[in-house]
């Protein structure tokens, strides 16, 4: 059955390694994890066995970016799939949803945030599930890089719409990030398959280079792979925007074709860059970290770190586009310290402030039994960036002291296509009073009417119908279906059970701000970890592999730059001037008087002053305008560590 699926549908005669233990374990009804390299056929894993399941196949990713290739894929072999993204018309996505519930679609994708919808939870309770994937699974774990938050929700989610089995995707996870996603879907060890991180065909080249010599050598190490007939695909990977910009201005001057991708630009501008890319019309793309992410080019034969990657899971899956093809590629770290600042940098603005989670915690206390926050709000209330700050509500989870509930969005505003008698004449009966009362508690500005949830529900009591908001909101959903209605809806907020109220403010303030520092401090190892991988004089090949707890890699590979004897010492960032506390007190003078003048209770502490400084960018900045201060990223050149630290001395002087 799987063997004739695969040859008739896929078009491939064998499986490859992993890919059998994997189908079969789904196909036998259990839940499964797959950690296979980057571009060794994970997609397929879920891809074949939803062929032969009853019901749908749910995929949830990180970005709907990884979506867009694996559905090309799909329909070029005739399976029926598709995605619910925010870039769709209302009646795209109410086609996707009929035909979802039909049971026409097989697979269906979407981003981890649609689950916080709830119109779409509500719809796909409505659809029964066979399968649930998590793609990038290792976003689960804290302990693992690119932790997402909301990822910790799936276990509860797969709960709440009934989901049977699930499969766990990932290219990078380390044993203990394993055990993480393993326990929280209570996925046997023996159904676990990890293929090994061993890619004999990369050859793994790491070349310290002072940065103002980097783009000369990257022009001399690419010119004959680019001016080769036909020129080899490649990638050349860099942080920031602006440094994507310059490198690709910098080779093209240089007469090598290459062009910048990153978020800056425009999405058809992105789309005609990749799609260029993947037809062979354009040999190089210098791009942030972005690209890449389900590409399934096969033949890119050359990809270059310009930067620093921000980790060694980074690293790996970055350098996994390369040779998926299992011919020969080579793979170029073009290494030094005087990008680390930068990297650091992003770790510490992502670290909440002590005042900052007392005041999250503030608000959590004055909010009674049930706490409603809008994470942009709440973002800016206490300085937290939002992403911590899902990290920060996911602790308080964590320890008990509240609990998710839903979400739902605050404002929601329909447009009628006929007059409003039309509507409701539709109907007859007890529902045809449910319409009229959704109309009669609706506030109507010339075309367009505001939702007032709080005006039905008590209109509804008065007359006895039953308005609860999930019968509403389905009620909105199928009139948009009709065609009879348009809807807009704005505001999410999330609404969570306050389960503990005797709480101690400063003494779980401590505790969560000393959990944060330790992940900082984490973070910052697991830099230090990357740089002295790159500076090993053991094999490359068998160091990255030990990392991720792959004992199978030979002692040593034949093809890195450690093993031909070529030990790296990377060279440190040029020395910047000694700190002085005048200096500092010059730089920061305007910026501490806006911040007098705006009064909201953020005191000038030595993190804040230093964020401003090293140019991090931080909620509060925005609404004061602190890049327009001449202190702003005056510093974005230092040691975040020895500007904060010169300020506390300030300071306590």
């Amino acid at each position: 059955m799987i063997q004739q699926t695969l040859e008739q549908v896929f078009g491939y005669a064998t499986l490859r390694p992993g890919q059998r233990q994997v189908i079969d374990t789904v196909i036998a009804g259990r839940s499964a994890a797959a950690i296979f390299p980057t571009g060794s056929g994970k997609s397929l894993c879920y891809q074949l066995p939803a062929l032969h399941l009853p019901h749908l196949t749910l995929v949830i990713s990180p970005l709907l970016a990884l979506m867009q290739d694996q559905l090309a894929f799909l329909a070029q072999h005739g399976i029926s799939a598709a995605s619910l993204d925010s870039g769709q018309s209302r009646e795209a996505a109410a086609a996707v949803m009929e035909g979802a519930k039909r049971g026409d679609i097989r697979i269906l994708m979407v981003s981890v945030e649609r689950l916080k919808n709830e119109r779409f939870r509500a719809f796909i309770r409505q659809v029964p599930i066979s399968l649930m994937v998590v793609d990038e699974a290792h976003c689960l774990s804290e302990w693992g890089h690119n932790f997402r938050p909301d990822y910790l929700k799936l276990p509860a989610y797969r709960h709440e719409f009934g989901v049977p089995q699930v499969l766990l995707l990932t290219a990078t996870a380390t044993p203990r990030v394993i055990d993480d996603m393993r326990s929280r879907f209570d996925i046997a060890p023996g159904d676990v398959t990890s293929t090994g991180f061993y890619r004999e065909n990369l050859d793994l080249q790491v070349t310290p280079v002072a940065a103002a010599e980097r783009p000369r050598r990257l022009v001399d190490w690419l010119r004959p792979r680019l001016e080769a007939r036909p020129p080899e695909p490649t990638i050349v990977y860099v942080t920031l925007q602006q440094t994507a910009e310059r490198v690709a201005a910098y080779l093209s001057k240089a007469g090598l074709p290459a062009v910048a991708y990153h978020a800056g630009l425009d999405g058809e501008r992105r789309e005609a860059i990749q799609r260029d890319f993947m037809a062979g019309q354009l040999p190089c793309i210098v791009a942030t970290i972005a690209f890449g992410m389900g590409i399934d080019k096969a033949d890119i034969r050359n990809l270059v770190h310009f930067d620093l990657p921000k980790s060694i899971e980074n690293y790996s899956q970055e350098i996994g586009r390369a040779g998926r093809d299992d011919l020969p590629s080579s793979c170029l770290m073009l290494a030094g310290r005087d990008h680390l600042g930068v990297l650091e940098n992003f770790i510490y603005g992502d670290t909440p402030e002590h005042h900052g989670i007392r005041r999250v915690i503030d608000d959590l206390r004055a909010a009674g039994s049930q706490w409603e926050l809008m994470l942009n709000t709440l973002s800016r209330h206490s300085n937290i960036r939002p992403l911590p700050l899902k990290t920060l509500l996911v602790q308080l989870e964590l320890r008990g002291i509240i609990a998710p509930r839903y979400s739902y969005f605050a404002d929601y505003r329909f447009r009628l296509d006929d007059d409003s008698n039309a509507l409701a004449e539709r109907f007859q009966g007890e529902r045809r009073a449910f319409v009229q009362a959704i109309l009669d508690a609706a506030q109507r500005a010339r075309t367009w009417y505001s939702l007032d949830f709080a005006a039905l529900e008590a209109l509804g009591a008065e007359r006895g119908l039953d308005t609860r908001r999930s019968r509403v909101i389905a009620a909105l959903d199928y009139f948009v279906a009709k065609g009879w209605m348009t809807l807009e809806s704005k505001q999410m907020t999330d609404v969570y059970e306050v389960r503990a109220t005797d709480i101690d403010p400063l003494a779980l303030t401590d505790e969560i701000s000393a959990y944060f520092r330790d992940k900082e401090r984490t973070e910052i190892e697991r830099l230090h970890a990357m740089l002295a991988l790159f500076e090993s004089s053991t094999c490359l090949s068998r160091r990255l592999a030990d990392w991720f707890g792959d004992s199978q890699a030979p002692t040593r590979c034949g093809h890195c730059s450690a093993c031909r004897g070529q030990v790296a010492q990377l060279p440190s960032a040029e020395p910047t001037a000694p700190l002085s506390s005048s200096d500092l007190r010059a730089l920061c003078r305007p910026f501490l008087k806006r911040l007098a003048e705006v009064d909201e209770g953020h005191p000038a502490t030595p993190d804040l002053l230093t964020r401003f400084l090293c140019g991090i960018t931080t909620p509060l900045f925005t609404p004061m305008k602190a890049r327009k201060f001449d202190g702003f990223a005056a510093l974005e050149d230092c040691s975040y560590a020895e500007v904060r630290r010169c300020l506390s001395e300030h300071l306590a002087g």
